[in-house]
C-alpha cells in the first residue's frame, strides 16, 4: 500500500507534516482498566487546565483552525478532531472508552493537540492519496451523520474517501475484528525530524504494548 500527498495539496500546503503508522496482527478489545484510568485522569486534568484557557489557545490546534480556513472551510462550523475532543472536555463531557486502539488514538490526540485517525487497514481498496475534497463528495461519519467534504483535506482510496481530521468514516472504523490497523497522525509543521520520529516510536510503542502485533512508522512530508 502506496500513501502520497496530491501535488495540489503539496502547493497548498506545503508546511504539512503526516505521520503513518502499519499495525499488523493487533486483537482489539475492551481497553484494559490501566488505559482506561489514564484516559479518564487525562481528561479530569486537561478540563481544570482549560477552566481559564480557550482551547483555541494552544498553537496546534489554531494551526489546524487556519489550516481549514486556508482549504475553505469555516473553523467555527467545521472543527477539526482535536479541536471537538478539547471542546468536549472542556464542558465536562469526557470522552467514554470504546476500544483498546481507539482509546490509544484517542489518548494521544488528546495529549499532543493535534487530529489523529485510525482505520482498519483490510477495508482500505488500494493506495491512499492525502488530497483535498471535491464537490458532491461526501461519507456517513463517525459522528452519526453524512458529512459534506468539500474543500476537507481527505484521505482517499480506490473506494473514494474514508479518512479526515475532521471526521472518519464509518466505512473503515476500527472494530474488535480488526487484525490490522493504519494510523494517520497530522504533526504539527514545527516538528523536527527527531521529535516526529521519537513521537511515532512512542505511539507505536504503546499501541502495541496494549494490542500486540507489529507496527511500522514512517514521516510523510509535502515539501519532498
Amino acid at each position: 500500500m502506496e500513501i502520497h500527498i496530491d501535488s495540489d495539496l503539496r502547493f497548498l500546503l506545503p508546511e504539512l507534516i503526516i505521520g503513518i503508522i502499519d499495525y499488523e496482527n493487533i486483537i482489539v478489545e475492551e481497553s484494559p482498566q490501566m488505559l482506561k484510568g489514564r484516559l479518564q485522569l487525562f481528561q479530569e486534568s486537561l478540563f481544570f487546565d482549560l477552566e481559564d484557557k480557550n482551547v483555541s489557545d494552544y498553537a496546534e490546534i489554531k494551526e489546524w483552525r487556519r489550516i481549514f480556513k486556508q482549504l475553505g472551510k469555516d473553523p467555527n462550523r467545521y472543527r477539526h478532531s482535536a479541536e471537538a475532543l478539547y471542546r468536549r472536555v472542556k464542558k465536562q463531557q469526557f470522552l467514554p472508552s470504546t476500544n483498546s486502539a481507539t482509546d490509544v488514538n484517542n489518548f494521544f490526540s488528546l495529549k499532543y493537540r493535534v487530529p489523529f485517525g485510525i482505520y482498519d487497514k483490510d477495508k482500505i481498496i488500494g493506495d491512499i492519496v492525502i488530497r483535498i475534497g471535491q464537490k458532491d463528495e461526501g461519507y456517513e461519519g463517525l459522528n452519526g451523520r453524512e458529512n459534506q467534504l468539500e474543500h476537507l483535506l481527505l484521505s482517499v482510496d480506490n473506494n473514494g474517501p474514508f479518512g479526515s481530521p475532521f471526521v472518519d468514516s464509518t466505512r473503515t472504523a476500527v472494530t474488535h475484528n480488526t487484525k490490522n490497523a493504519l494510523q494517520i497522525i497530522y504533526l504539527p509543521s514545527s516538528i523536527d525530524d527527531k521529535s516526529a520520529n521519537e513521537l511515532l516510536a512512542s505511539l507505536s510503542g504503546m499501541f502495541t504494548q496494549i494490542n500486540g502485533g507489529e507496527g511500522r512508522f514512517k514521516v510523510i512530508k509535502a515539501a519532498t
